[in-house]
């Protein structure tokens, strides 16, 4: 009776939680269906006469759908890199033992501990050096650094928790270490792999900082910096933002719809080792 009464209760914490989480992306796109004057009439109220009006505006102020490719070009870019390159470096730390592996972790970890922001105007300097300033390989590098060291993090421990016996076999059969990776240990990888690429997806698309600092032409912008066009300095059309910010986060919702079994499989797989 006890175990089918604490049941209820977290049944009813987690529809609450629930209620709490969907309630601003539900007030978002309600918003997003009101005029500029009924949403300040009625702020928390359904819409009297929904109207897409505001999203034809948006396309009209905004070449919205280049800002949407060009934050598609730099996520997709930016967390593939990642996962290529923290899940080899991975490999490399969890399967391979060296004096250093402990100090090379640790650094990677660094690249957590200390904000990268700090190094804003030394990075400015070396994208200008390296003459992507201003394109979307400028972001594109900055992102794949930023999200390395989470995905050594999370992805070594899944290296280290594979049986080595598939490993030795693998080699027995004449496979190298690539073909090792490629096709033994990655298909395994996937709950791991989809949890950085959802964490890192949400934090490059959601990014406003670097954008802001490396990209000035406006056909190269993304859009939470393109959508800052729509902020004046005596007023905003808030119909028209609202708009902008339910399409722009429907990627989001995609991406973790289709990835949400790796994602669920990968947070959780700790607690049954």
């Amino acid at each position: 009776m006890m175990r089918h009464f604490s049941r209820w209760i977290l049944l009813i914490i987690a529809c609450i939680f629930t209620v709490i989480c969907l309630y601003p992306v539900l007030l978002m796109l309600i918003s997003s269906l009101k005029s500029n004057a009924e949403i300040f009439a009625r702020p928390l109220g359904l819409p009297t006469s929904p109207t897409l009006k505001s999203y034809r505006q948006l396309l009209q102020q905004l070449p919205y759908f280049g800002y949407i490719k060009n934050s598609i070009i730099v996520s997709a870019a930016a967390v593939f890199l990642t996962l290529l390159f923290g899940a080899m470096a991975s490999f490399y730390l969890a399967r391979f033992d060296f004096p250093w592996n402990p100090a090379l972790f640790f650094f990677f970890l660094m690249g957590m501990m200390i904000p990268i922001k700090l190094g804003i105007i030394p990075l400015f300097l070396f994208m200008r050096s390296l003459r992507v300033l201003d394109t979307l390989w400028s972001l594109i590098l900055i992102y794949t650094a930023i999200g390395i060291p989470m995905a050594v993090l999370i992805l070594s421990r899944f290296f280290r928790t594979m049986p080595k016996e598939l490993e030795e076999a693998a080699r027995i059969d004449g496979c190298s270490n690539v073909k090792i990776f490629l096709h033994i240990l990655l298909p395994l990888m996937r709950p791991a792999l989809g949890t950085v690429m959802i964490i890192h997806f949400i934090t490059v698309w959601n990014d406003f900082f670097f954008p802001l600092v490396f990209i000035h032409n406006e056909a190269k912008k993304t859009i939470p910096v393109g959508m800052l066009t729509l902020f004046s300095e005596y007023s905003t059309d808030w119909s028209v933002l609202f708009a902008g910010l339910t399409l722009s986060s429907l990627p989001m919702l995609v991406l973790f719809f289709v990835a949400s079994k790796q994602f669920m499989e990968g947070i959780t797989a700790g607690a049954v080792k």
